[in-house]
């Protein structure tokens, strides 16, 4: 009579149905490491997925807010100097004509006019990607018409100097929250492009030109010019420091936006990522286990009754 190994159906099966259940977990275990993640399905996250994926679609909706709020910033920025730009400019034509009262000397003075003039025709006409920036709703239209100081001599008013819209452009920086961040040429350049027309204007006429020392008629009209020079200064400021709160107040939701969209990501990262210690850890332990099935079981299959005797 032949010694029979112990081992039957029963225990081969029970020791297959261990091997399985141990390689089911290293392969979920390797799945961690690998992704990062507790899980690829929805399932494998049980009651959390409903609060993961809420704060998941909180979370885009603040990623797309913070992409516009970004917008805002960089346009609402690139006004900002270039609003520097003329109200520097502002304050050169102030200074430019204070002086030729003071010197009682206008032999430069349109020379200096037509710099001037044209240094705002470019900042008033510049683009960007999406067209002329001060041209309101007409963003590919140029916004002023005229391009020489002498087209101001015959231009019947100064409003025909615009060709812009009415609309200033919005933008939503946030759920509810619109800023406005386009400016009109026509606002901004009115009062500048005035200034330039009297003087023009009067250098073509009969008291003119502003060649020479001056005459008491270029006197009387070069000092009656000063405090509307002033006045163009301000107004211009009073641009730039309306552009500046907006650009502040877009700085302070961009803060507050990325710093929610800190808390979303950190609480779906809670949610669906691993500890990896934790699962580099799990996952020795798992391939120790199933090396411990294999030998168990090949150690189960090669015991027969001789062990015994």
């Amino acid at each position: 009579m032949s010694l029979e190994r112990i081992g039957n159906a029963a225990s081969a099966q029970f020791m297959l149905a261990q091997i399985q259940k141990v390689e089911a977990a290293l392969d979920a275990s390797n799945r961690q490491v690998v992704t990062g993640k507790l899980a690829d399905t929805y399932t494998g996250y049980g009651n959390k997925t409903a609060a993961m994926e809420s704060a998941r679609a909180a979370g885009a909706r603040t990623e797309a807010n913070i992409s516009t709020a970004q917008q805002a910033s960089s346009r609402l920025d690139l006004q900002d100097a270039q609003l520097g730009q003329l109200s520097t400019l502002a304050g050169q034509v102030r200074q430019t004509l204070t002086k030729a009262v003071a010197d009682q000397d206008a032999t430069s003075l349109m020379t200096q006019m037509q710099g001037y003039f044209d240094q705002a025709i470019e900042i008033l006409n510049a683009k960007d990607s999406n067209g002329y920036i001060y041209a309101g709703d007409k963003t590919q239209v140029a916004p002023v018409t005229v391009s020489k100081l002498s087209d101001l001599i015959a231009l019947p008013s100064i409003p025909q100097a615009f060709a812009n819209g009415t609309v200033k452009s919005s933008i939503r920086v946030g759920d509810g929250q619109t800023v406005q961040v386009g400016m009109l040429a026509s606002d901004l350049g009115t009062q500048l492009m005035s200034l330039f027309q009297q003087v023009v204007q009067f250098d073509a006429g009969v008291n003119g030109p502003f060649d020479a020392k001056t005459t008491p008629a270029q006197q009387s009209f070069l000092e009656s010019t000063i405090p509307t020079s002033i006045s163009v200064a301000s107004g211009v400021d009073t641009a730039a420091a309306s552009n500046g709160i907006r650009y502040q107040m877009v700085q302070d939701t961009l803060d507050r936006l990325q710093a929610t969209s800190t808390v979303y990501k950190g609480f779906v990262s809670n949610l669906e990522d691993v500890d990896m210690p934790q699962a580099l850890a799990k996952l020795g332990q798992d391939q120790t286990a199933l090396q411990a099935t294999f030998q168990i079981s090949s150690m189960l299959n090669k015991l027969s009754l001789l062990n015994y005797l």
